[in-house]
């Protein structure tokens, strides 16, 4: 399972690196000031990102977070291939069998995707990069010493857990919590098995974070990008000050 919120390690949560600070181990800069207003559209890239960047960046990338890693073969024709293959249907296909001109062929292309990713890097963030959840700093050794799944609860949240709506749409990613302690158990399960992971929780003294709504969450992660960007770049100067 990832290691939320360190750099490097949870890559659905990397975006636009040097831009959006989202770790305090990570370092400030001038421009992070403003994150608390420009992360939003630059997560309604993501999508395209992984359409036409990431994808292969992340295949032919020697580690990901701290595991190195070797293709086998077929993986190299498996991913020019399905890539080629959405790239006809999504692309190629409409043009040449749809009555519509290429700029209204973008503007469908663009709004799905901008929708798709917006929804996507909302649903990564607002589960980790939230008030409460910790960014916990390997050793040495590159471990994280909390037991595993306390691990999970203390960098974790869920936000808007019995809107049934949002857990539809959402397939159960809005109680990350449980996606990331039960990760082969139907999202289907997860109202009621959260209810045994938050008392059991209590019970032990550990965390369990979560907003009550969807906008709850939002307001709480546009709280902490402006604590990680502008306070933290205030803080900063005022160090160097001194």
């Amino acid at each position: 399972m990832p290691l939320p919120t360190y750099p490097g390690h949870d890559e659905d949560l990397i975006v636009a690196p040097g831009l959006i600070r989202i770790s305090q181990e990570e370092p400030v800069n001038k421009i992070q000031r403003f994150q608390h207003i420009y992360a939003f559209p630059l997560y309604s890239l993501a999508s395209l990102s992984w359409v036409f960047r990431k994808d292969y960046k992340k295949f032919f990338q020697s580690k990901i977070g701290e595991i190195r890693i070797k293709h086998p073969k077929i993986e190299y024709f498996n991913l020019f291939f399905f890539k080629g293959l959405y790239y006809f249907l999504f692309i190629i296909l409409p043009l040449l069998l749809l009555k519509l001109t290429w700029w209204q062929f973008l503007i469908g292309f663009m709004a799905l995707h901008i929708t798709k990713g917006l929804t996507m890097g909302l649903v990564f963030q607002l589960a980790h990069v939230v008030e409460g959840t910790d960014f916990p700093k390997p050793n040495e050794e590159g471990n994280i010493e909390d037991n595993w799944a306390e691990h999970q609860l203390r960098t974790t949240a869920n936000f808007a857990s019995g809107n049934s709506i949002a857990a539809f749409f959402l397939g159960g990613l809005n109680q990350q919590i449980e996606h990331h302690l039960f990760p082969r158990v139907c999202h289907v399960h997860y109202k009621k098995i959260g209810a045994i992971v938050k008392e059991t929780a209590h019970e032990f003294d550990l965390p369990y974070i979560e907003n009550p709504t969807f906008f709850d969450a939002l307001k709480s992660h546009y709280a902490m990008l402006k604590k990680l960007g502008k306070q933290a770049y205030r803080n900063k100067n005022k160090t160097i000050s001194l």
